[in-house]
């Protein structure tokens, strides 16, 4: 299944870092900002989450809510969070349902090594769960800064 825009978001109730939980109509009333990566602390996905980290009040000021998605535990979720100061939730997709959702659980390759993964990906979902604009293969650079401009945009 592959999501884009104009598609209604799919729904999800999965468990957060903080022994939290979140579902997609607790963010109804406002945009949200939902990013997929593939590994907590690994070099890239601490990068992407740190641009958001820091960028995060201007998220906020546009209307928006960040979400981090990855298969990763909630325990990890809860280590990663704390090391890198991250002011958004983490919603721990272990079993891959949200990923599949949205298309993004997909085939890789590294170094001649097929495996399955997270292609890192960004949807921009509207306040009324409509799905208004979706980055693939994303490129850390840079790329934070596209998805405010988007979210201002809308």
């Amino acid at each position: 299944m592959t999501i884009a825009a104009g598609d209604k978001a799919p729904n999800f109730d999965l468990p957060t870092d903080g022994d939290g939980t979140l579902k997609l109509k607790d963010c109804r009333g406002s945009k949200l900002v939902l990013y997929f990566y593939p590994k907590d602390d690994t070099p890239g996905c601490t990068m992407e989450a740190q641009a958001f980290r820091d960028r995060i009040r201007d998220f906020q000021k546009a209307g928006a809510v960040v979400v981090g998605v990855s298969k990763d535990s909630v325990k990890r979720h809860d280590g990663f969070k704390a090391k890198h100061k991250l002011p958004f939730a983490l919603v721990s997709d272990a079993e891959g349902t949200l990923c599949r959702a949205y298309g993004v659980w997909v085939k890789k390759k590294l170094y001649g090594r097929e495996y399955m993964g997270i292609d890192r990906a960004t949807f921009l979902i509207d306040d009324q769960g409509v799905v208004r604009k979706a980055w693939r293969k994303v490129k850390v650079k840079g790329h934070v800064d596209d998805v405010l401009d988007a979210v201002k945009a809308l």
